[in-house]
């Protein structure tokens, strides 16, 4: 951890405080993808955020005419620096209420992740966890989703 970590904590919270008051304002319906990543040993990676607490599995916004699973595997290669995966399929889509916003995501598994972590304004941490042995601060959507998947993964 560098001394730039905390600073860039500091501010990229407070831009995302900022983010869900005009969110408050808009409500804005957007489009996202997230992939829960399992490495060849059947290891769940998952991220830690600059800007919102707790671990979760990697993912974000779709860009304009973007497919989601096309999306799902952009966000692994910008946050954990995916360098290459195997089979890919659709767990399920899903509408949530997220910090004032009407969301609609798609959520795939992705297996044989391997990847290679960089630095990133956005991501603090990355790093693979046992199914069974997730970090105590794994946030509720991510420990949700899994739950959801466990039958699956």
């Amino acid at each position: 951890m560098s001394l730039l970590d905390p600073v860039l904590r500091i501010g990229l919270t407070a831009a995302h405080k900022l983010l869900q008051a005009a969110w408050f304002v808009r409500r804005p319906r957007t489009s996202g993808a997230h992939a829960v990543a399992l490495t060849p040993e059947r290891r769940i990676v998952l991220v830690k955020l600059r800007y919102a607490p707790g671990w979760r599995v990697p993912g974000g916004g779709r860009r304009r005419g973007e497919y989601a699973q096309a999306a799902a595997i952009r966000e692994l290669r910008e946050e954990i620096g995916m360098t290459a995966y195997g089979r890919v399929r659709l767990a399920f889509e899903l509408e949530e209420r997220v910090n004032f916003k009407r969301d609609v995501s798609a959520l795939f598994v992705v297996e044989d992740v391997r990847y290679d972590p960089h630095w990133s304004w956005e991501i603090e941490q990355a790093a693979e966890f046992a199914l069974d042995a997730l970090p105590a601060d794994t946030s509720p959507t991510t420990l949700r989703w899994i739950d959801a998947l466990s039958d699956e993964i």
